[in-house]
């Protein structure tokens, strides 16, 4: 069996945006050599995501509203808990919970194999400073 990692690092200078890094990761898969087999996206900070969804900027302006209300942000002590431990960002903890930390995808033939319109976003919810992505692949 085969295994490569790697590690990328992204910087979003809002607090909240998404990127996709499919071009990314079907790269990495093509470097690796695994014609079969699957590899994992992992965002490596708690305030950060790695997702599967359409590339259409219209419903990532979907996902930045609906995320907002449910989680708004708010820097002061008041509204979160955690934000008396002198942090300002328990809203971003709250958004990676809701969008998820890790994607799996399957490799077929050596290159991933996604339903239509599928895309591997991150997601970035108290941005302005490096994160790291886990990419690890493994297969035949």
């Amino acid at each position: 069996m085969k295994s490569r990692t790697d590690y990328l690092t992204f910087e979003i200078p809002q607090r909240l945006g998404f990127l996709n890094i499919t071009p990314r990761i079907a790269g990495i898969v093509r470097e690796s050599g695994v014609q079969e087999g699957l590899v994992l996206v992992n965002a490596m900070h708690i305030t950060a995501s790695v997702f599967i969804n359409d590339d259409e900027p219209g419903l990532h302006a979907d996902y930045a509203r609906w995320l907002e209300t449910l989680a708004p942000f708010d820097a002061s002590p008041q509204r979160y808990a955690h934000n008396r431990t002198g942090e300002d960002n328990a809203d971003a903890h709250m958004k990676r919970q809701i969008m998820g930390r890790e994607v799996v995808v399957a490799i077929t033939k050596g290159q991933l194999d996604f339903g239509p319109w599928e895309q591997i976003f991150y997601g970035e919810f108290d941005g302005r400073r490096p994160k790291r992505v886990l990419v690890k692949v493994i297969g035949e």
